[in-house]
C-alpha cells in the first residue's frame, strides 16, 4: 500500500450502520480498521462493547446518537453517550434536533450539544446537521452552534437521507466553524478521488464504507 492510501484511510471511519448488520459483520469492519489503519470504525450502539473488546484498543470505536433522525430528547441522548462510552465508545457522533432549527431555536439545540459534549468529556463527539435537509443559512448558525457548544466536529450527514456529503458543503463548514471544530464529510463517498477532494477542501474525517473497499480490491487485482 502506497503511503498516500495510508495517509486516506487513516482520515476513515469505516462505517457500518446498517439496521440489519451482525456481528459477523461488525467484527470484520473492526478486523479491517485494525488492518488498515482507519480513524475508527463507526457501528450502531448495540455492538459498541462486543467491538471494543474485540479489537482490544487497535482501532477507535465510535458510534451513533439520536440517529439517524435526531428527535429523541437532550436526555436521551446525553444517557445514550454516557452508555456507549461506559461500553467501551471513543467517539460519539450525534444527530441534531433538525426540527428545532426549522423553528429556529438554535440556542436550544446549542445547550444540547453542548449537553452531549459534557457527557462525552474527553471523548470526541461529532455533531451530525443532515445538510441535505438545511439551507445555507441553516448551515451557517449550525456552525455556529456547533462551535459555541464546543464539540470536536461538525458532521454532514447521516447517510440515511436524501443525499450525502457534498463538496460545497464542507467548503461552506470551513468557512464558518470555528478554529477548534473539525469536518467530517459523510454518506454517498464513493471514490479515493472524491475522498481525496474531501480532504482537500477541510474535512479531516470521512464518514464510509466503500474506501476500505475499494482498497481491499485494489490488493486483490495486484495479486
Amino acid at each position: 500500500m502506497t503511503e498516500e492510501l495510508r495517509e486516506l484511510l487513516s482520515h476513515v471511519d469505516h462505517t457500518l450502520l446498517g439496521v440489519t448488520a451482525t456481528w459477523e459483520e461488525i467484527r470484520q469492519i473492526t478486523e479491517d480498521g485494525i488492518r488498515y489503519g482507519t480513524a475508527s470504525v463507526c457501528i450502531p450502539a448495540n455492538y459498541v462493547k462486543q467491538a471494543s473488546e474485540y479489537a482490544k484498543g487497535g482501532v477507535k470505536i465510535c458510534t451513533v446518537i439520536g440517529f439517524p433522525n435526531g428527535y429523541d430528547t437532550t436526555a436521551a441522548k446525553v444517557f445514550m453517550a454516557k452508555d456507549a462510552i461506559a461500553d467501551g465508545a471513543d467517539e460519539v457522533d450525534m444527530v441534531i434536533p433538525i426540527g428545532w432549527l426549522k423553528d429556529g431555536r438554535t440556542e436550544e439545540i446549542t445547550a444540547e450539544i453542548a449537553a452531549v459534549k459534557e457527557a462525552c468529556g474527553d471523548h470526541i463527539l461529532k455533531v451530525i446537521i443532515e445538510t441535505c435537509l438545511l439551507t445555507d443559512e441553516e448551515k451557517i448558525a449550525m456552525c455556529k452552534a456547533v462551535t459555541e457548544a464546543g464539540a470536536d466536529y461538525i458532521k454532514t450527514s447521516t447517510g440515511f437521507s436524501t443525499a450525502g456529503a457534498t463538496f460545497d458543503d464542507v467548503a461552506l463548514f470551513a468557512k464558518h466553524v470555528g478554529p477548534d471544530v473539525k469536518i467530517k464529510a459523510a454518506g454517498g463517498i464513493s471514490s479515493i478521488d472524491d475522498a481525496k477532494r474531501f480532504l482537500e477542501l477541510g474535512a479531516d474525517r470521512l464518514g464510509t464504507s466503500r474506501i476500505v473497499k475499494i482498497v481491499k480490491e485494489m490488493e486483490q487485482s495486484n495479486e
